[in-house]
């Protein structure tokens, strides 16, 4: 019997994801019937010179306080996320300090050793943001952010953003793999968001779905004076489904989504665990 096995990597600098999404994301790894393995990365930042001679400003003691704050940090969710998975022997916690900069190219390395990645998600902290761009779109593994909202349960039922694009493809896949014998696929289309190349495309879709054993739906939507991301999340959540897959809607869309700040982007309210794909 195989085991999947997925991958939180927390960076605690310049600060880290709040503790809410990190225990959500640990309870969807038991969702997902995964274990789950933790990485925190603590901040080792070289020693820099003061064009002042350290007369006014004192770098080395705030560069010592900043790698101590991190290195704390570490261990503080270490022993949180311990103590919520306690019952669970299978989440394993390693603690990693790396020089500045570093975290984030060991952390894409490190997830290619597992199935997927788990990243807790919050639309104000920038490491977090950070995190995901780098996962994303370099660790060749599927990535699902995960809200602070997140309740757990069986992950049985997964919408998919369909246009008929290599990256909604790709999203399609990953999420096939997740979802257990038996679940369910609603396949969502944005009929006026943009200009699809042909129509009836979430009905042909559930139908080849159909024909591989899987129970699949076609749901199409209009945007409705929301954005996109509202839509596929509001369409998603009001069929039920657990998980929204997507590949962005084209690689600008996802790449503006994953670079914007707290209110810009796509998805700056995410309602729900979404797996991206690149």
């Amino acid at each position: 019997m195989q085991n999947r096995i997925a991958y939180m990597p927390l960076n605690t600098y310049p600060e880290a994801a709040p503790d809410a999404a990190v225990l959500a994301s640990v309870g969807f790894a038991a969702s997902l019937g995964c274990g789950l393995h933790v990485s925190t990365f603590a901040v080792d930042i070289p020693p820099v010179a003061s064009p002042l001679g350290g007369f006014l400003i004192n770098v080395d003691g705030m560069a010592q306080a900043a790698e101590d704050r991190s290195k704390a940090e570490c261990d503080r969710l270490k022993a949180l996320i311990e103590g919520f998975a306690k019952t669970r022997p299978e989440t394993r916690i390693l603690n990693h300090r790396l020089v500045l900069g570093a975290a984030l190219g060991a952390a894409t390395s490190e997830a290619r050793y597992f199935d997927l990645a788990l990243l807790p998600w919050a639309a104000e902290t920038q490491s977090a943001q950070d995190m995901a761009q780098s996962l994303v779109f370099d660790s060749g593994v599927p990535v699902i952010l995960v809200p602070p909202t997140t309740t757990t349960g069986p992950v049985d039922h997964v919408a998919i953003a369909w246009d008929e694009s290599r990256v909604a493809a790709r999203a399609l896949g990953d999420a096939l793999r997740i979802l257990p014998a038996g679940g369910k696929v609603s396949v969502l289309t944005v009929k006026d968001e943009k200009a699809l190349k042909s129509s009836g495309i979430a009905q042909t879709l559930a139908a080849a779905l159909e024909l591989r054993g899987f129970n699949a739906t076609a749901v199409e939507t209009t945007l409705d004076r929301r954005t996109i991301a509202a839509a596929l999340q509001d369409s998603a959540r009001n069929e039920g489904a657990q998980l929204l897959a997507m590949g962005g809607f084209g690689h600008s869309r996802l790449r503006d989504f994953i670079l914007g700040g707290a209110t810009k982007g796509v998805f700056g309210d995410l309602r729900m665990p979404a797996l991206l794909a690149h």
